[in-house]
């Protein structure tokens, strides 16, 4: 995107597939694939080679050299299977907070050191006892840990990035006209500011501009969010992306590149981001206190043992300690339960593209939502018909309003056409159709001038109409349109716009839950409190743009933990600053995609799904990282001899089962994930 797309941000998009190693090391979903088969098929001949924890099972086949043939494929499978946790290890490093990475760095690390240290001992200087080697631990937890990480990216959806649904709001070219006139194509790229643009019906305006001539109807939901068309004249500004009415008109170029407003509104979504992901999970919270364990144990072990008896003894337990405090349940406690807990959710409408924001659930206060298209449908509906003359009935004057608004793409004209589609009439429009700017649709049927027009025109023209009609149609949150002939008003439409049928029990949900329930839209507070007022909202914010937005986000997160749902680009900041963004399925693609959830069916309800699944998918992910870590708890102070004065030190085999049993319990504990339907 030539305006909104600068080079310095390119490197942040999210794009399908990839994940973060840490310190901005992305590794791509295929290319974990690939290094996760070709470091099994190595693990192959190492475990019909080479020992489990020291015990000799009965399938091992051994030759002379074997050992070396077992040295030089573990060395490729280090390098190879475990670079991708090289690069994390690196990256917590550097921010100086070691997690998941760095333990599994320390263990897969420590295991080759040792087992290639072993093998020379063994086979160069002959010691006794044999030194024992850990290239079965070293090639099980390489595979094991790809494994997890490629399950976690291959079940959470990762859509392309918001950057490139902003691009595509705007058009590949722009009308230029030269101080003579001439009206020709260019590349959106090379306008420049202060250029005349000429931007015709129907069409995407090219820029932000200020409008030189002409008049128009400019539909500006992607920054207010809302369905209305904004009547725009001489010295008024329009937005780039935007989209324009039925009228023609020329504009001068004020914003271009980086100055345009959609590309504040990438940045906005970009920062957000950034800060977002500087998130810390469980598991790694989990992972970095085992790392500083292993590391305590280990060395304290290993300064033990060296005083008591000698360096030959104290090694190989400090080894064991390192090597233990990385176990195999742990690689998978976290990416099991997100596959099953993914699974689900999309089973139920919902696509879970950052797991993250599971997590966050647990300490979730606030929950902020727009208006249009997220408790509302998005679109206007007639609600109220009336003949206001005896020589007319209801269907009559839907007749004529259709055919008056046939071919309009405002959105009260969109109402009236879908009511006359619904009516099974048929519309025909009229001729000599023309637009009054501010007051309303004109044309000739049958030889008789009609207009559907806005109250505005009828105090003009001092025609009479039930000003307590209007009132108590409007008070009710409905757009109120007539029909006229002349000096007499033949018929009223009142439209609205519809409320969810779950949005009050997403509302009700909340407030039983600890969860306070905020409005924010870029609505009139009128329409916004009534709309409020049904649903059981106390908190609402009106007449918002996107930038308000994401500072009223970002406040109510210095209270606690905020969820936003909505559905438009000028949702897109405020879903990618929240702890957890939601995008309403039906909205654009720049807030799907800045979005870590979207409800697919577009219903508020399904929110309450979503909650209920991720305190299900905390409490098994809470209880699999118990059972992973379990291990460490108790085998690592074993390891390091704690109850060798009572003439007990940990058995291999028995550490080895250990292992496997914990591997297999957490396997099962995630498949028993459920989701219990809420109503």
């Amino acid at each position: 995107m030539h305006q909104t797309a600068p080079t310095p941000h390119q490197h942040q998009d999210h794009t399908m597939g990839d994940m973060d190693m840490g310190n901005g090391q992305m590794m791509h979903m295929g290319n974990l694939k690939q290094k996760f088969w070709v470091s099994l098929i190595l693990t192959i001949p190492i475990i019909l080679m080479s020992p489990m924890m020291g015990m000799r099972l009965p399938f091992q086949l051994t030759f002379p050299g074997s050992d070396w043939v077992v040295a030089v494929i573990g060395t490729v499978l280090f390098f190879y299977g475990g670079r991708p946790f090289f690069s994390g290890a690196r990256g917590e490093l550097v921010t100086k907070k070691p997690a998941m990475m760095t333990l599994i760095t320390m263990g897969i690390g420590v295991a080759y050191i040792y087992s290639i240290y072993a093998v020379i001992a063994n086979n160069l200087f002959h010691v006794t006892p044999v030194v024992t080697d850990f290239f079965w631990e070293l090639a099980t937890l390489i595979d094991i840990m790809l494994l997890g990480h490629w399950i976690e990216m291959n079940t959470v959806m990762n859509a392309g990035s918001a950057v490139d649904a902003l691009s595509k709001l705007l058009p590949q070219v722009a009308h230029v006209q030269d101080a003579a006139g001439h009206v020709s194509d260019v590349r959106l790229d090379t306008l420049q500011t202060g250029q005349t643009v000429v931007v015709r019906a129907g069409e995407q305006i090219p820029a932000d501009a200020t409008i030189l001539t002409g008049n128009s109807a400019v539909n500006e939901s992607l920054v207010t969010g809302e369905a209305a068309a904004v009547k725009k004249t001489v010295g008024d500004a329009v937005i780039g992306g935007s989209v324009n009415g039925t009228g023609t008109f020329t504009a001068t170029v004020t914003g271009t590149g980086d100055s345009g407003y959609l590309a504040q509104v990438m940045d906005l979504i970009q920062s957000a981001q950034e800060a977002k992901s500087a998130s810390e999970n469980l598991a790694d919270r989990v992972a970095g206190y085992l790392f500083y364990a292993a590391l305590f144990v280990g060395i304290l072990a290993f300064i033990i043992w060296l005083n008591i008896t000698s360096l030959a003894v104290a090694l190989p337990v400090a080894v064991a300690v390192f090597v233990i405090a990385c176990p195999h349940a742990l690689g998978l406690a976290v990416p099991l339960v997100v596959a099953r807990s993914t699974a689900l959710a999309a089973q139920n409408g919902l696509l879970i593209r950052n797991r993250d924001a599971v997590e966050q659930v647990k300490t979730l206060k606030f929950a902020l939502m727009d208006k249009t298209g997220t408790l509302t449908q998005g679109h206007f509906k007639v609600n109220h018909l009336l003949s206001l003359d005896s020589q007319y009935n209801d269907q009559q004057i839907l007749q004529l309003m259709a055919d008056l608004e046939n071919g309009s793409s405002h959105p009260l004209a969109t109402g009236i056409l879908t009511a006359a589609n619904g009516a099974h009439l048929t519309v025909t429009g009229a001729s000599d159709p023309h637009q009054v700017t501010g007051m309303g649709q004109f044309g000739t049927i049958d030889g008789t001038t009609y207009g559907v027009v806005a109250v505005n025109y009828l105090e003009q023209h001092h025609l009479d109409y039930d000003h307590d009609q209007f009132k108590t149609l409007a008070a009710e949150g409905n757009s109120l349109s007539y029909l006229v002939s002349g000096d007499q008003v033949l018929g009223v439409v009142a439209q609205g716009d519809q409320i969810k049928p779950s949005a009050v029990t997403l509302v009700t949900y909340l407030k039983q839950h600890g969860i306070t329930p905020v409005m924010l839209t870029g609505d009139n507070q009128e329409t916004a409190q009534k709309v409020a007022q049904a649903v059981g909202i106390d908190q609402v914010q009106a007449r918002l743009l996107p930038e308000d937005k994401e500072r009223l986000v970002q406040k109510y997160q210095h209270q606690g933990k905020v969820l936003f749902i909505g559905d438009g680009v000028n949702d897109a900041p405020s879903l990618a600053r929240a702890d957890i963004g939601m995008a309403i399925g039906s909205g654009t693609d720049v807030a799907i995609e800045a979005a870590d959830v979207i409800l697919v069916a577009s219903e508020p309800g399904d929110v309450i799904q979503f909650l209920s699944l991720a305190r299900a998918t905390n409490r098994k992910m809470t209880e699999n990282l118990w059972w992973g870590a379990g291990y460490n708890l108790i085998a690592i102070p074993l390891a390091a001899g704690i109850l060798a004065p009572i003439g007990f030190m940990l058995d291999p085999m028995v550490g080895a089962i250990v292992m496997s049993l914990s591997t297999v319990i957490v396997a099962i504990n995630a498949m028993t994930l459920h989701l219990k339907k809420t109503a």
